[in-house]
């Protein structure tokens, strides 16, 4: 049996030169075998995850020798971690390494939405030339609001600046006097919905921050306001957002994560026809170079606690 289990995608390259001479098993399909993850872990002292596997108490319980958990990302919402620190196994989040390509992430959807032309291509291959109708607005001299003001909320208003737009944002767990602030208007939840132009999500999946953005929040917000979530779906309640697009009370949205990954059939059909609303499946961390990071910090934190 295997000492170290991945269930989901991670660089192979990093793979085989970190863990090299490791008994390992690389399944990236293994999250969707239940059964097989179950038994494959009974020998394993490691087991490396992305945000869908499920590390619960019972998946746990069939562990016996696990010693650490890490993740491929930065949620935990996905672990158990107070099942793990009963346990003594470590969780170790791939912190800091994709930070950039999540801000990145942002900007370019923010840049989407407020624009509208790039939605268009299907309009202009079937004949149409809407020119005045997909105009749409800069980014220069707007305001972005940032929900949380963490790492990557750091790196997506250093972008964001350099694109002429001011920065505010919201996040009560951030001292006052923490230099991040530097540049940054601080400004309570309410007030930060109602006077931004791109309103960015970089909150963990809590009790506190569950449905955070439901209708009394989108009831806040511009009218023609875009909104951002690459942070946890259910950060958002979706029921919520899709009637203020389809109402107009809404300037767009983009959508990475969802309450449930990957959507299923109602759930997709749910955001069918939705105007001005652009989905991805949960990528916006994950681009080659940050692939690599996440890939490489995670193989040398689980080599670490298994060679303590």
């Amino acid at each position: 049996m295997a000492d170290i289990v991945i269930t989901e995608f991670m660089d192979e390259e990093v793979i085989a030169r970190d863990l090299a001479g490791r008994d390992v098993l690389y399944d990236p399909k293994l999250v969707d075998k239940p059964e097989l993850l179950a038994s494959s872990l009974a020998d394993a002292r490691a087991l490396v995850v992305r945000n869908r596997t499920q590390v619960r108490a019972a998946l746990l319980a069939g562990a016996p020798r696990l010693k650490v958990v890490g993740r491929l990302g930065v949620g935990l919402d996905n672990i158990d971690v107070k099942a793990c620190e009963q346990r003594r196994i470590a969780v170790c989040p791939a912190t800091g390494a994709n930070d950039v390509a999540v801000a990145e992430y942002v900007v370019t959807a923010a840049l989407m939405l407020l624009r509208t032309a790039w939605l268009a291509t299907d309009r202009v291959v079937g004949g149409e030339w809407p020119r005045m109708a997909l105009i749409g607005r800069e980014m220069h001299g707007q305001r972005m609001g940032l929900v949380g003001l963490g790492a990557i909320a750091r790196e997506t208003a250093a972008r964001a600046r350099c694109l002429g737009m001011t920065i505010a944002a919201f996040d009560p767990h951030l001292p006052a006097d923490h230099p991040a602030w530097s540049g940054v208007e601080r400004l309570d939840l309410d007030a930060l919905l109602g006077s931004s132009d791109v309103i960015s999500l970089h909150v963990p999946l809590t009790p506190e921050t569950r449905y955070m953005i439901d209708a009394r929040a989108l009831a806040l917000v511009k009218p023609r306001a875009v909104l951002v979530n690459a942070a946890r779906g259910g950060v958002v309640d979706e029921a919520a957002l899709i009637a203020a697009l389809r109402a107009g009370r809404l300037g767009g949205a983009a959508l990475d994560v969802f309450e449930s990954e990957p959507l299923d059939a109602s759930h997709g059909t749910a955001f069918a026809n939705v105007p001005n609303l652009i989905l991805t499946p949960h990528i916006a961390g994950v681009t080659e170079q940050s692939n690599v990071r996440v890939s490489s910090v995670t193989a040398a934190a689980v080599l670490r606690h298994l060679d303590a």
